[in-house]
């Protein structure tokens, strides 16, 4: 499980396919600490680390990652946004995020309001219960953000200059894709009311 808060980015450094799936191998500032079978969110998505080198470690994303995901469209020198599981003795500084994408968004728009940035993401409906909430958590690239507005199929979010310089949203422009993952109670409550 994951909180949604940003440790570091890493550098894609090489990518190998191998029949359907993709090995991602990069570097980042605690690859020294990682070990064989450890979960890290990715741009919110989890992977397993499944190889290491002195400077650089590898996860595989399956073809259904791969699917739902912005994964697939990653470079050799692109930026990801990185997270460790959540400890047990940690603050729980985010939201309940479970590294499982839903499904990727389009950046309709980024305004930036001298102090701040908005930016506004459109989303296909799904039956999944994929809904956001005014003042409620969203995941976005494996960062917890707050929904500024809210509606069937889009929504908007405000970033502070810590979060735009610290992730890899200073990167994202109108037409990129980013990972969703909507919030997990909000899925829930969604699924329940069908029934």
């Amino acid at each position: 499980m994951f909180t949604g808060i940003i440790e570091a980015q890493a550098e894609v450094v090489a990518i190998r396919d191998e029949q359907s799936n993709r090995h991602f191998t990069l570097a980042c500032p605690f690859t020294q600490e990682l070990k064989i079978d450890q979960s890290v969110a990715h741009n919110g998505v989890c992977l397993t680390v499944v190889a290491l080198e002195e400077n650089a470690y590898t996860v595989t994303a399956i073809a259904e990652t791969l699917s739902r995901t912005n994964l697939g469209q990653l470079k050799q020198g692109d930026k990801v946004n990185l997270e460790r599981c959540l400890l047990a003795n940690s603050r729980y500084d985010g939201h309940i995020v479970q590294g499982h994408v839903d499904q990727v968004g389009i950046c309709e728009e980024v305004k930036d309001q001298q102090g701040s940035w908005l930016f506004r993401f459109r989303y296909q409906p799904q039956a999944a219960g994929n809904v956001t909430v005014e003042k409620g958590s969203i995941c976005v690239n494996g960062i917890s953000l707050t929904v500024v507005e809210s509606g069937d199929d889009f929504f908007s979010v405000a970033i502070i200059p810590y979060t735009y310089e610290f992730t890899n949203l200073h990167a994202v422009k109108p037409g990129d894709q980013v990972n969703l993952e909507f919030d997990i109670i909000g899925k829930y409550v969604a699924r329940l009311l069908q029934k």
